[in-house]
């Protein structure tokens, strides 16, 4: 998805994110210019480590899974409470929104859209979305999104 939003180009033979990944990109969201500083961390649980040093001075979040895994959205409060607990040093609360991927293969779908309703009211997330890296539908809606929630944040 990052890759989509930062060069609107979809790679179909991609390699998953090893450990953590770094993109900036400049966008206006309601007539402001800013800089998005992104970080993409792994999923893998090994890689769970890693996260809380990336997390500290965040201004905002998503939480992405694969609309097809369901065994990627389990694991949500375990993420985002590492997340959480690194990134308050005060309790000022930063917006995390929670992403399904991959929503051009519904038929295959494993995590249904109520069930991540759920999800995110039960943990006060800021919205959810899916979109779909392959066709870039909802992509820039995502990040314009987030955006404007960190920009109504500060």
């Amino acid at each position: 998805m990052i890759r989509r939003f930062v060069t609107k180009i979809f790679e179909e033979d991609l390699k998953m994110t090893i450990g953590a990944d770094f993109s900036i990109k400049n966008v206006t969201v309601e007539g402001k210019k800013i800089t998005l500083r992104i970080w993409d961390f792994a999923g893998e649980e090994r890689f769970r480590v890693l996260l809380p040093s990336f997390a500290k001075g965040a201004d905002g979040g998503i939480f992405m899974f694969d609309i097809t895994r369901y065994s990627s959205v389990k694991e949500i409060e375990d993420w985002l409470s590492i997340f959480e607990y690194f990134v308050a040093e005060s309790q000022i609360e930063i917006p995390i929104i929670m992403v399904g991927g991959k929503s051009d293969l519904e038929d295959n779908r494993s995590v249904q859209i109520e069930e991540a309703i759920e999800l995110v009211n039960k943990y006060k997330l800021h919205g959810y979305l899916e979109c779909s890296s392959k066709t870039g539908e909802n992509v820039e809606e995502i990040f314009e999104s987030i955006a404007k929630k960190m920009i109504e944040n500060k």
